[in-house]
């Protein structure tokens, strides 16, 4: 059987050098005579795999020396309550912008901890557009500014960095991770979701400045505090081996067969601009996203006509373009195009998607 050009949201596509590098040691990895799925996480041999993960996601997103990288699980989502467990712990108070549903979610589990205030939101606009927001639009008592950077239903992305000052900046990365160069340094913690950009799911990353460990909440539980990670370097308990071994292969095809991060953007921002400028110039598809906010990794597009769009997600998956329905709260159609996503799906996505417009005009 032939591969299909997955858009799927996440897990997502992967590459295919790195599906076949990780077929070919599946029994036996690097001489151990093991599979890596099977090997005891203590041992010598795994203890290389995730060092090396680590110090590979170091060089490639070039991150300063005074911030931990975590390998933890619980998905993108348990995060929504670890950081304010770890980081509402001043002034018991946050400053979120809501942009979609995954930040909506993050307000609300905050909402458990402490005093939130929601700064800004874009959803009188049903999500489709940033708003802007300065360093005078800021609780100054708050413990912190949570966004979502990009955002996977709703096809938006941050055209910008808000500037926080001394109040440390999260975001969750988990849509656009290793897509671009991003500073590190302009955050206080990141954190990730393997699964679309990174890895199999199972893995989640977090980035946390050293000086934001430590303080966390008495009711914290043991496996959502930071500081026990850090200090036991990701391994007090059993990571998600596998998805770290995978997230090791992935960054190696980044570093060795893209050439890094500046050239992925390159790649991606071509990728997007294909897709976008021919659901500009369609009479039948359009995209609702305010142009200067949308999103490299997730392109959002309807007809208009709900059955139609119902027919061109049947059609374009029996021609081998698969997952491309939205998201159930948006509806119309989705083409997550990750890294892992060829050149030549975009392109062959494109003559599909003209062919069906000629045929339903």
């Amino acid at each position: 059987m032939a591969r299909v050009y997955n858009f799927s949201a996440g897990p997502s596509t992967l590459p295919e050098s790195v599906l076949a590098k990780a077929a070919s040691e599946m029994l036996d990895y690097n001489g151990s005579g093991q599979s890596v799925m099977e090997m005891s996480h203590r041992s010598p041999v795994y203890d290389e795999i995730i060092r090396s993960c680590q110090s590979l996601l170091r060089q490639v997103m070039n991150i300063p020396d005074n911030y931990k990288v975590l390998f933890l699980q619980g998905g993108a989502s348990s995060q929504f309550a670890m950081v304010p467990l770890n980081l509402m712990n001043k002034n018991h108070k946050a400053d979120y912008m809501v942009t979609g549903q995954f930040s909506k979610k993050a307000k609300d589990e905050a909402e458990r901890y402490g005093e939130v205030r929601v700064v800004a939101s874009s959803k009188d606009k049903n999500f489709t557009y940033i708003p802007k927001v300065t360093k005078a639009d800021l609780d100054p008592d708050a413990d912190y500014l949570h966004i979502c950077f990009n955002n996977t239903i709703f096809g938006t992305k941050f055209p910008y960095i808000p500037e926080t000052g001394d109040m440390p900046l999260v975001a969750d990365l988990s849509s656009c991770i290793l897509s671009e160069p991003i500073d590190i340094s302009k955050f206080g913690l990141v954190y990730a979701g393997a699964q679309k950009n990174m890895a199999p799911a199972g893995l989640t990353v977090v980035i946390v400045r050293e000086d934001l460990i430590g303080n966390q909440m008495d009711v914290t539980p043991t496996m959502f505090n930071y500081k026990v990670h850090a200090d036991n370097d990701s391994m007090y308990n059993t990571p998600p081996c596998y998805s770290i071994y995978m997230c090791k292969l992935v960054l190696e095809w980044i570093q060795n067969e893209i050439g890094g991060l500046e050239k992925m953007k390159e790649r991606n921002a071509a990728k997007a601009k294909v897709l976008y400028d021919f659901i500009d110039s369609s009479k039948l598809f359009q995209n609702n996203v305010n142009p200067e906010d949308r999103s490299m990794m997730n392109v959002t597009f309807v007809t208009g006509d709900a059955d139609l769009d119902k027919k061109f997600c049947k059609e374009a998956a029996e021609a081998g373009f698969v997952n491309l329905k939205g998201h159930r709260s948006v509806g119309g159609m989705r083409a997550s195009i990750y890294n892992a996503m060829p050149p030549e799906g975009i392109d062959k996505l494109v003559a599909f998607m003209a062919k069906f417009e000629a045929d339903n005009a």
